[in-house]
């Protein structure tokens, strides 16, 4: 892959070592700070990253005065040109510039191309960023899983499931079947979802559950608040 917000494969070469055992090593790019870690440094000091900071992580100016976010741009490329899907996206996942503010998606130990009709594993990414249709255990999934919010922070799949109804509401059976066909357990308590209208229309672009309704990230990367 290509693409100035996708780490950079720069050379790779095979090792073996006393006890025969061979090792393919990958030498990608240096880039020196995760987004992770730039959180983590606001968070220690209890201060929110400033404004400026966020935008320029967040988004890149063009040449035609689009603005562009970083990380769905990357989404984007990988997605439509090379139909790679991370499946693992966290902020330890992206890579920050502190010079530049040039944000880069890395660590494709778990991306796949996916196949329409193939079955994948279900029990992927980590749990704060999992898409509904893996919490239902869906196998057959496309690349909107990619693009999910870590809003709902629970110690295990039940807790996550339940904390996301509570803001997006019941899914419906269609949408259950849509997320996993074999699910068949569908007793929910009947919540309303809350007035996506109030907020940025970017977020429900971000949030919807089910890969079919799941926004793509190149629609994302053309839309702005």
């Amino acid at each position: 892959m290509d693409h100035t917000n996708v780490v950079c494969l720069k050379h790779c070469f095979y090792s073996t070592t006393s006890t025969n055992e061979l090792f393919l090593n990958l030498v990608m790019e240096y880039v020196p700070e995760t987004m992770y870690r730039v959180l983590k440094h606001y968070s220690n000091m209890n201060q929110r990253m400033p404004l400026i900071y966020v935008k320029l992580y967040t988004y890149q100016m063009t040449i035609l005065r689009f603005r562009r976010s970083q990380v769905f741009r990357g989404l984007a490329y990988m997605h439509t040109l090379s139909g790679v899907c991370h499946k693992d996206l966290k902020p330890q996942n992206v890579l920050v510039d502190p010079l530049t503010h040039q944000v880069k998606i890395c660590d494709f130990g778990s991306a796949k191309v996916l196949v329409k009709g193939e079955a994948n594993i279900s029990y992927i990414c980590s749990r704060f960023y999992r898409a509904p249709e893996l919490i239902f255990g869906a196998t057959e999934y496309t690349t909107s899983i990619d693009i999910w919010s870590p809003l709902f922070p629970r110690e295990n799949a039940v807790d996550q499931l339940v904390e996301i109804i509570k803001v997006l509401g019941t899914p419906t059976r269609e949408e259950i079947r849509c997320m996993n066909p074999n699910y068949t357990d569908f007793r929910f308590p009947q919540i309303k979802a809350h007035p996506w209208h109030k907020v940025c229309f970017h977020l429900t672009l971000v949030v919807p559950r089910g890969p079919t309704i799941c926004c793509l990230a190149a629609r994302c990367v053309y839309h702005s608040c």
